[in-house]
């Protein structure tokens, strides 16, 4: 435990849930805390509710770490006298601090259908919306050799030069420049009218687009040349794992009916249960999963061909209109219990980081249904 702070915490829940892969009206991230305290014990849950912050601080928790944002939508106040802010001072005089990750565990790689995929039974195939590779810049500069390594300095801190997971990285090959200085110019080296030869290296790094701007000015700044030789091309955006929603396949095939039981089984109990939506004796095989409210892929799942498509909060109308198009069937779960199973991967992947730390998920049931009533 010693050494283990918040600030470590939170980089490796970070590097497994990238904020940069949030939609736009995400919160995510530290809530509330102080990044350099110390960290013994982690809890894990969808939801910040009262129930869950008590458990946090009767056993000691230092973080709790929520898949739903408890502050959302934008607050101009945090007062005691408020519920969500009632619960952020309980936290912060308990010494507690609170983390999340939403859409960016949604569409990370492994993420929260990854882990709803394992609990039913799937091996997953892929992405159901996919979201490529962030594009990249690579830089190709001309240098004399005497300068690269302060002008590899220069682009790393502005930016460039790897990722998160590997810093500094550039390639650098000798090469032979020439130029021929004219009327008006200022050369660094050679005279105007005669054509100049100089040793140099030819210097590749990447760097993310967004830092296009301030990898240009510490260049010119850098660089020992007037007009420095230089291109830059974006790498186009790649297909990778990254992306909302899970297509995965069973086993082996098998009803309707008999899957349905077999998500009941996968997921943790609630007063909504599970209820499925097509013929009962319909083959599945191909199933498409999206932890929490999916209708909004209901088309896409269409267009994919797959047999039976898993969410939750799914309505009346959408349902119906879907199953008339000749869509694949639906299984609705509780929302809650669609992402439940995402606490169990967080809590693997900040255990196997920080070994030393205690970690919990917490069995509160969340889900605000409390009671559910079948016809005999």
């Amino acid at each position: 435990m010693a050494g283990v702070t918040v600030a470590e915490v939170v980089g490796v829940l970070e590097e497994a849930y990238p904020p940069r892969l949030a939609e736009s009206w995400d919160s995510v991230g530290l809530v509330c805390g102080d990044a350099g305290e110390p960290v013994g014990r982690v809890l894990f849950a969808v939801d910040a509710t009262a129930a869950v912050v008590d458990e946090a601080i009767a056993w000691g928790a230092q973080v709790v770490v929520v898949h739903h944002p408890l502050l959302l939508r934008g607050v101009d106040s945090v007062a005691a006298s408020t519920p969500k802010g009632a619960l952020v001072h309980r936290l912060i005089r308990n010494g507690c601090a609170l983390f999340t990750a939403h859409t960016n565990a949604d569409s990370a790689d492994p993420g929260v259908s990854d882990a709803l995929a394992r609990a039913v039974g799937l091996t997953v195939t892929g992405p159901l919306d996919p979201k490529p590779a962030a594009p990249v810049d690579e830089w190709t500069v001309q240098v004399p050799r005497s300068q690269t390594d302060a002008v590899l300095a220069a682009l790393f801190e502005a930016g460039a030069g790897g990722n998160d997971r590997y810093r500094e990285c550039a390639s650098r090959a000798a090469s032979v420049g020439q130029f021929r200085p004219m009327p008006g110019a200022r050369p660094a080296a050679g005279v105007v009218g005669e054509l100049e030869l100089v040793d140099q290296d030819t210097v590749e790094v990447v760097a993310p687009p967004s830092r296009r701007a301030a990898v240009l000015a510490a260049l010119r700044a850098a660089h020992p040349y007037e007009d420095p030789a230089f291109h830059v091309t974006e790498r186009a955006g790649l297909p990778s794992g990254l992306g909302l929603g899970r297509i995965g396949e069973l086993t082996r095939p098998e009803t309707l009916r008999a899957f349905t039981s077999r998500v009941r089984a996968g997921l943790p109990g609630t007063a909504w249960g599970v209820r499925a939506a097509g013929d009962p004796d319909r083959m599945i095989r191909t199933v498409a999963v999206c932890g929490g409210a999916g209708d909004s892929f209901l088309t896409t799942v269409t267009r994919l061909g797959v047999d039976a498509y898993v969410t939750a909060d799914l309505r009346h109308h959408p349902v119906d209109e879907h199953l008339r198009a000749g869509g694949p069937a639906l299984i609705d779960a509780a929302h809650w219990a669609t992402e439940f199973p995402w606490c169990g991967q967080a809590e693997q992947i900040v255990r196997k980081a920080l070994p030393d730390l205690e970690t919990r998920v917490s069995t509160i049931r969340t889900d605000p249904w409390t009671l559910g009533a079948l016809d005999e």
